[in-house]
C-alpha cells in the first residue's frame, strides 16, 4: 500500500509495479513520476506523465496494474498506448 511513499527520489532505471491497481494518488510524494497503466496482458491501456506530488490520477478502466517509473522516463523509452510489455525476473 506504501508504493513509493517515503522515497525521495527514483533512479532513471528503477520503478515499481503495483498489482492490483487501476488509479493512484501522489499524496505525500516528494517527487514527480510517470504512470503507466496496464490490463491484464501488460498492455499499455495510459500514460500519465510527469504527475506531480499532491495530484492523483482518474480511475483507469481496464487497467490491473500500474508502473510508476522516473518522470519522463516512458518518453524517452517510446512506450506508447497500445504497447505490449514483458518483464522478466533478474536475478539477485
Amino acid at each position: 500500500m506504501r508504493g513509493l511513499l517515503g522515497r525521495t527520489s527514483l533512479a532513471r532505471d528503477e520503478g515499481i509495479h503495483l498489482v492490483p491497481c487501476n488509479a493512484i494518488h501522489m499524496w505525500f510524494m516528494k517527487f514527480p513520476i510517470d504512470a503507466v497503466f496496464l490490463d491484464r496482458e501488460h498492455r499499455v491501456l495510459r500514460i500519465y506523465h510527469s504527475i506531480q506530488p499532491w495530484r492523483m490520477t482518474p480511475i483507469v478502466r481496464g487497467a490491473h496494474s500500474c508502473l510508476e517509473i522516473a518522470a519522463g522516463r516512458a518518453v524517452e523509452v517510446g512506450l506508447r498506448e497500445g504497447d505490449v510489455l514483458r518483464f522478466e525476473e533478474i536475478p539477485q
